[in-house]
């Protein structure tokens, strides 16, 4: 699947929005990627998933995503890649393992995430790994929206790259016409 291909299913099942978005990160653009639509048909995410399967490093035995919107991704990279899968979620403000989860050094850890713009959540992730001494094969995503300004120190598997253009609240052109905003992030 070319990266048309993958747009046009992105646009079909709802992926891909258009409007006037308040980001996770506080930025604003006019366009939002809901990922979490591609884990409400497991084949739909199946067939997109595997798609990183060649640009994946062949021995990750932990997948840790970042909650919420990492969680499905990283299930179903884990499942795609027979590693195992475990989240980190937000305590007091603070990311963390929690439900039982733990990591021991001899893991070779993947991070996924769903999309990334200032990959601020992974790299809270990537922080929880390095404490507990595993290593990082690196981090992969549906979508890498970071304009290339993302840099994790670890090899980025993302599987589709997109240029989209975010603004603060107070050079954002969407604002200055008075268009309304909408918050659909995760915080």
């Amino acid at each position: 699947m070319n990266k048309n291909e993958l747009l046009d299913l992105f646009k079909e099942i709802g992926v891909l929005k258009t409007g006037h978005f308040r980001l996770t990160s506080g930025l604003h653009s006019e366009y939002y990627l809901q990922c979490a639509t591609i884990f409400e048909n497991p084949r739909i995410a199946e067939k997109i998933i595997a798609q990183l399967q060649p640009i994946l490093p062949p021995d990750v035995t932990t997948v840790v995503a970042p909650a919420i919107g990492g969680i499905t991704m990283g299930y179903e990279v884990a499942r795609l890649l027979g590693a195992r899968s475990i989240f980190a979620e937000r305590q007091d403000g603070v990311m963390t393992l929690r439900r039982g989860f733990s990591l021991s050094p001899d893991e070779k850890v993947l991070v996924a995430e769903d999309v990334v713009t200032t990959g601020g959540s992974v790299k809270e992730v990537l922080e929880i790994v390095r404490f507990h001494g595993c290593e990082i094969v690196g981090v992969t995503s549906v979508v890498d929206r970071s304009n290339g300004k993302v840099d994790f120190g670890v090899p980025f598997y993302p599987l589709i790259k997109m240029e989209v253009q975010t603004f603060t609240q107070e050079e954002c052109p969407l604002c200055a016409q008075n268009i309304p905003i909408t918050k659909p992030g995760s915080r």
